[in-house]
């Protein structure tokens, strides 16, 4: 691939270009075709987000990412726990998550404080808050699995708990860009600069809020859904969205403290899109806007850990997480011989399994869940987990 180096990764370009071959010709599994709008009535049980819990999750509810050196827990991790225990029916475990992120992220005060974006140890070996700054993502995400626990469990109290985070973000985290309009702020601190801001594409996923607008109509949810596809398509001027961009009043530019470059952030950008329900009237211009990656792997059968946004040059070899983050965004688009050659790069089982970081398995939950059918996301943001059809796994 252009811009990568010789070498492991040539032969690993070769390696996926037979697969992609073999993909069209099709010699991989047919599992991975295109999944109907619904998820299946009967679904057995969820190994891969078993082997997560097995892993990173401790019994009080802490989703441990074990990368760093602090052994961290983020408002991220918690809330993707959180999302993840909705889709598996697990009322129990999401209630330990909730209990965690409650005491430790917000101060016990969750009707007063967003939570703080990082939990690990320090260097004086106590365990408490590193950094009191927010992250919108978690909360967003929080908040969306809340609201939808509450619906589908019959839950009152948890629609009314994401309601109250959906009102904290608003007053501390929205805020209205000149020349542009509304927008979600990646955190409460250090993205708002001397006429500029900083923002970050995959914290705005199109489906969290259409739900949040049908929860609060008078709030900014249903400009943000717009003004999110607007960012995207503004941002993304090679189809490829980076990880971070600037608003400078008057256009998106390279963010000058973050780079151009699209990575670990950006893949769940793709991953949003493709989850999104067809239904959705933005998912079109939001997919068209995105067109980078499907013209890549069409082009030179392999994506990239890195791509330069300015002119689409990528390097390094992805992690597998990337190709289980791509499945929906493949898949929802007909383009099922690539997704299945995507799919074949993802492990099941076995030591490549095993050795998967917190985030790589994150991604493989989303990705590879929603193309086994676990759940389906509609166009008015509403989560279908398939344990909510009239046949479901009995616990």
């Amino acid at each position: 691939m252009q811009g990568m180096s010789e070498g492991p990764d040539q032969a690993r370009r070769g390696t996926l270009r037979a697969l992609v071959a073999a993909a069209i010709a099709g010699a991989l599994p047919a599992h991975v075709l295109a999944a109907p709008a619904e998820p299946p009535a009967c679904l057995g049980p969820w190994a891969d987000w078993r082997r997560f819990v097995d892993r990173h999750v401790e019994d009080n509810g802490r989703v441990v990412d074990f990368v760093n050196a602090d052994l961290r827990s983020t408002s991220e991790s918690q809330s993707y726990g959180l999302f993840f225990a909705l889709v598996d029916n697990d009322q129990l475990l999401f209630e330990r998550i909730l209990a965690w992120t409650r005491r430790n992220l917000s101060n016990g005060r969750p009707d007063l404080y967003l939570p703080a974006w990082l939990w690990g140890q320090s260097g004086d070996g106590s365990w408490r808050v590193l950094d009191q700054n927010t992250a919108s993502d978690g909360e967003l995400w929080i908040a969306y699995a809340l609201l939808e626990a509450g619906r589908l469990w019959n839950r009152p109290g948890f629609v009314q708990a994401g309601r109250q985070i959906l009102a904290l973000m608003n007053k501390a985290e929205v805020t209205e860009l000149p020349g542009f309009g509304t927008m979600l702020l990646p955190g409460n601190h250090g993205y708002v600069h001397a006429g500029s801001w900083t923002l970050n594409p995959c914290y705005l996923p199109l489906f969290a809020f259409r739900r949040f607008a049908a929860h609060d109509r008078k709030g900014p949810w249903g400009r943000l859904a717009e003004r999110s596809v607007a960012l995207v398509r503004q941002a993304s001027p090679n189809g490829f969205a980076p990880d971070w961009t600037r608003w400078n009043g008057k256009a998106f530019v390279v963010d000058p403290d973050k780079g151009p470059m699209g990575s670990y952030d950006a893949i769940r950008t793709y991953l949003w899109a493709g989850i999104t329900s067809p239904s959705d009237p933005l998912r079109k211009p939001l997919m068209a806007a995105l067109a980078g990656p499907l013209r890549m792997l069409r082009a030179q059968g392999a994506f990239a850990e890195k791509i330069d946004v300015r002119n689409g040059v990528g390097m390094g070899a992805p992690p597998p997480g990337f190709a289980a983050a791509l499945l929906p965004y493949l898949a929802s688009q007909g383009q099922h011989a690539l997704a299945r050659a995507q799919a074949a790069l993802v492990p099941t089982s076995g030591p490549a399994a095993d050795s998967l970081t917190y985030y790589d398995r994150c991604l493989v939950l989303f990705g590879k869940g929603w193309m086994d059918r676990r759940y389906r996301i509609a166009a008015d943001g509403r989560l279908h987990p398939a344990w909510s059809t009239p046949c479901s796994v009995k616990r």
